[in-house]
C-alpha cells in the first residue's frame, strides 16, 4: 500500500530516500491505535502547500508506490522470522519448540521434522499427536500438513521408529 487516505488526509509511503526528506519537511506519520498501543507507519501526510502542484504529489506518489514495491518483493523473498510463522504453526507450538531447544526457524530447519518431533516428546509431558510431525513436515517443506504425500507419511514413521 503506497498512499492512505484518513480523514480526507492523503498519506503517502516513505522509503529509505524520502523518509528523511519528508521528516525535514515537518510531515508527520500516521499513527493509530491496536489494541491500546500506538503504532506508527511508514505513511506520511502531505502538507496542505503540495495541492497547489500536483506535480509534486504525482511525484512522490510514484516514489512511494516503487518504494512499496521494493518493499513487497523484499518481503515475499525473505522467509519467515518466527517459527509461528511457518505453515501450519501457531504461538503454542512455537513455545513448545523453545522448550525443547528449538528457538529459531533456522534450527527447525536444521533439525528437520523428526528430529524436532523427537525433541518435543522428550521435553512434553503428555504425548505428543503425530499429527504435530505432519505440521512440522509441511512447515519446513512449506505447505499445508494436509497434502503432505502418504508416501512421505510413511517415510518419515519409518525413522520416527
Amino acid at each position: 500500500m503506497f498512499a492512505l487516505v484518513v480523514n480526507d488526509q492523503l498519506h503517502l509511503r516513505a522509503n529509505a530516500e524520502n523518509e528523511k526528506e519528508f521528516k525535514k519537511a515537518g510531515l508527520t506519520p500516521y499513527v493509530y491505535k491496536k489494541r491500546g498501543f500506538p503504532v506508527v507507519t511508514k505513511h506520511y501526510a502531505i502538507p496542505d502547500a503540495w495541492w497547489q502542484d500536483t506535480n509534486l504529489i504525482i511525484e512522490q506518489a510514484k516514489r512511494s508506490l516503487a518504494a512499496a514495491q521494493v518493499d513487497k518483493e523484499t518481503k515475499n523473498t525473505a522467509g519467515p522470522e518466527r517459527i509461528k510463522d511457518l505453515p501450519n504453526l501457531r504461538l503454542a507450538n512455537e513455545r513448545m519448540l523453545k522448550k525443547a531447544g528449538i528457538s529459531t526457524v533456522d534450527q527447525l530447519l536444521e533439525a528437520g521434522s523428526i528430529n524436532a518431533y523427537k525433541a518435543l516428546q522428550d521435553t512434553h509431558t503428555g504425548p505428543v499427536s503425530i499429527d504435530m510431525l505432519w505440521a512440522l513436515e509441511g512447515a519446513i517443506s512449506g505447505r499445508h500438513w494436509s497434502v503432505i504425500p502418504q508416501e512421505r507419511r510413511s517415510e518419515l514413521l519409518a525413522k520416527l521408529s
